[in-house]
């Protein structure tokens, strides 16, 4: 398993942008929740998946088998 960033450095930049501007909360959701702090819940569950491939809600992070 391996976790990287996006290889596309404009929706890297976007999305370390917005989660500046929302202090560290998922910049794609309205909530500002433990849950979606990143890295999210649902993408840490997501890891934990061993069958999962692909890339978190906001598209910052890959996991690759």
């Amino acid at each position: 398993m391996k976790i990287t960033l996006n290889p596309d450095p404009e929706i890297v930049k976007t999305v370390k942008e917005g989660l500046e501007a929302k202090g560290g909360y998922c910049p794609c959701r309205l909530a500002r929740t433990e849950e979606y702090k990143c890295m999210c819940k649902e993408f840490r569950d997501q890891i934990a998946d061993p069958d999962f491939e692909g890339y978190c809600h906001c598209l910052l992070y890959y996991k690759s088998k």
